[in-house]
This record gives structure tokens, sequence and C-alpha cells, in this order.
């Protein structure tokens, strides 16, 4: 009796929970890149690294920083991977490129400060703002240079970003 009692109690929570899940309408999406353009502006980033010898981590996220698409270089690191997707996430959040942020932070007390204090953000070079038009649907991060014949590794990361949105700009929608 106890036992049917338990089951018929547990069968009853289950299904007033989902009923309640049911009656909450979902947030819509975030704005976001198509996929198939988010995978080809990354695999665009990864290439123009590959190209200059840097094994990169390319990564998309959409307009509130949630990830969408990763791709690393075959031998790529752990933080070239990890700051990429941080980096991403930053541009998102910021609206702006990490390295223009950056620049910012070196004239504006105030503004590094505040940005210093969020240990969410990462004001690295390497990411920027995927744009629809003038509204951020996304960024794209770039990690893995390194400082080579006097360019720092964050400022080739970021040229390995621009060239993954070159790839797709005209088609974000």
């Amino acid at each position: 009796m106890i036992r049917r009692l338990a089951l018929f109690g547990a069968i009853s929570l289950a299904a007033m929970s989902s009923l309640a899940s049911a009656q909450q309408p979902a947030a819509p999406p975030a704005p976001a890149p198509d996929m198939a353009l988010a995978l080809e502006a990354a695999q665009a980033a990864v290439a123009k690294c590959a190209a200059d010898n840097v094994k990169a981590g390319a990564s998309i996220v959409d307009s509130a920083g949630v990830l969408r698409i990763l791709v690393s270089a075959d031998g790529a690191s752990k933080g070239a991977v990890e700051s990429s997707t941080r980096k991403a996430f930053t541009a998102a959040t910021l609206k702006a490129a990490t390295l223009d942020v950056l620049k910012k932070m070196e004239t504006d007390a105030a503004l590094k400060a505040k940005l210093d204090a969020d240990t969410t953000l990462f004001v690295r070079p390497g990411g920027l703002p995927l744009m629809a038009g003038s509204d951020v649907i996304g960024a794209i991060g770039v990690g893995g240079a390194q400082t080579l014949n006097g360019v720092p590794g964050g400022e080739r990361d970021a040229a390995c970003a621009k060239a993954g949105i070159e790839k797709v700009q005209v088609r974000l929608k």
C-alpha cells in the first residue's frame, strides 16, 4: 500500500512539474548567425591561422554569449581553445572588438577598473562582433597565436578572426 502511494505521489509530482514547465513560455532565442555560416567563419579563421603556422582555436557565440561553434586545429592547445571562447564571449557582451576595448582601457582608468573587476570578461585581442547590419548577432574569438616578428599574438589572432568574418559577412542576417 505504501509503495502504491509513493508511486502515485511520484507520478503526480512528475505530471505537475511537466505541466508547470509547459505553461511557462520559453524565452526567445538570442540572435545568432546561421549555424552553417558560423561553422564556415570558424573554419576560415582556423585556416588563416594555419597558413601562418598557428594552431588556433576559433569560437562563435550568439548575441547572448552562448557557445554555438568551436573549431580547433590539430595540435591546438587547451589555452588557445579556452581563450577563443572567452574572447568571443567578451566581444559579444561588450558589442565591440576586444582589441578596441583594450586600447580604450589604456586611456580610461574607470573603464579599465570596471572591466578588470568583471572576471567573466577576457579583454585580449582576437574577439570581434558578428554584425547583421547594425545589430550584433554574435561574435567570433580566436586564440593560439604567439608574438612573431614583433607582432603580438593577440593581433595575429584578431587577423584570423577578421578573415573568418570576411568569409561570411555579406551573408549574415
